[in-house]
């Protein structure tokens, strides 16, 4: 079963979000609140996918994807980065630091299940 790391501080948009996607698609679901617990859980047990808040308590998704990425345990997950800011500079912010994609919140869970599904076989 693929295990995603959804790393989110809003507890309801983490909860039913994980709901959905453990419903929809079959996956394994284990929530973060904060950028260091984040951390701590992908060096503890190493998701397939994380999907990764931008602004986050404690780290930043940022700060998050670039100490996963000098980890050779967590350096080849991919990372979804969910934001609500659409300016160009974020976006481009954020494939800069490596990202396998980005969605905006507020966005249709259809819209989620197919950028995994894209993270997930490339």
């Amino acid at each position: 079963m693929t295990k995603i790391l959804l790393i989110d501080d809003e507890t309801e948009f983490a909860e039913m979000t994980a709901f959905q996607l453990a419903k929809a698609g079959g996956y394994q679901v284990v929530t973060a609140f904060d950028g260091e617990a984040g951390l701590r859980q992908a060096a503890a047990e190493p998701p397939d996918l994380i999907i990764l808040d931008l602004w986050l308590p404690k780290k930043n998704g940022y700060e998050v994807l670039a100490e996963l990425k000098k980890t050779p345990a967590t350096s080849r997950i991919p990372v979804i980065f969910l934001t609500a800011s659409a300016a160009p500079a974020t976006l481009e912010k954020m494939a800069a630091a490596g990202a396998a994609g980005h969605l905006l919140k507020p966005f249709e869970a259809s819209s989620l299940m197919e950028k995994i599904k894209q993270c997930l076989t490339t």
